[in-house]
């Protein structure tokens, strides 16, 4: 039986970069890529389709998390039994799906992390480095996971781990991904990382010291809320299967 393996890119204004993200990606280990525009401002859709990359639009900026929702339904229509997020403003580079695909396909993970610290680092600013140890450290202590990033954007899922956690329960913003890493601990889903590259170009969608700064307080308050929950104090919404 053909196994489907999928490339998710959830996209905003990213006309600068796909082309150069797409020509990243190694040939005849993908199945399909999508691209899901979320109400980009420059060519990002006419750059995709001039490419021959199947692209979902949506009218309306939903966030980053919005984006992935859209992105996991549409795999998940279309028979994808693994899917990839590769962000296509060239932060991670596509070369690295390989990584990814071996490790979905041994079965080392449900869900695969995309780490810059597991290996070399790779010229990460030194107030980023800080805080996403700092945060992976009470990822970490609050979930006893063995992680070196929490903090990644580049990721990789099984069919199973997507059919059976609440991912369209999370929230729309940067939020959704960490709230991914607590629902894989809190249903029982193994986690496994693969050593990656980062590159912190102008055009990536960084966030910039303030954004980095209120992301790790919701990252905290995220943390607090999951431990209020398994403690039944608290429930919260994402991690209820009903």
């Amino acid at each position: 039986m053909k196994t489907n393996i999928f490339v998710v890119m959830p996209a905003y204004n990213a006309a600068k970069t796909l082309d150069k993200v797409y020509n990243q990606i190694p040939k005849g280990i993908i199945d399909k890529i999508l691209l899901i525009d979320d109400g980009s401002k420059d060519e990002t859709v006419s750059m995709a389709k001039k490419l021959g990359i199947q692209t979902i639009v949506h009218e309306k900026n939903l966030g980053y998390g919005g984006n992935q929702k859209t992105c996991y339904d549409t795999a998940l229509k279309l028979g994808a039994e693994y899917v990839i997020m590769l962000h296509p403003d060239g932060q991670y580079n596509g070369a690295d799906l390989p990584l990814f695909v071996k490790a979905l396909m041994q079965k080392e993970g449900d869900l695969i992390l995309g780490s810059r610290f597991l290996g070399k680092q790779h010229g990460t600013p030194f107030y980023k480095a800080i805080s996403i140890k700092f945060l992976t450290f009470l990822f970490n202590l609050v979930l006893d996971t063995h992680l070196t990033e929490a903090n990644t954007g580049y990721r990789g899922f099984s069919k199973n781990f997507l059919e059976n956690i609440p991912y369209r329960k999370n929230g729309n913003g940067y939020i959704f991904d960490p709230q991914v890493i607590i629902q894989a601990v809190y249903f029982g889903f193994k986690i496994s990382e693969v050593s990656v590259a980062k590159d912190y170009l102008k055009e990536a969608s960084s966030p910039n010291f303030y954004q980095s700064v209120k992301h790790g307080l919701e990252n905290i308050k995220l943390l607090a809320q999951y431990l209020l929950h398994i403690l039944r104090f608290k429930k919260i919404a994402f991690l209820s299967s009903a």
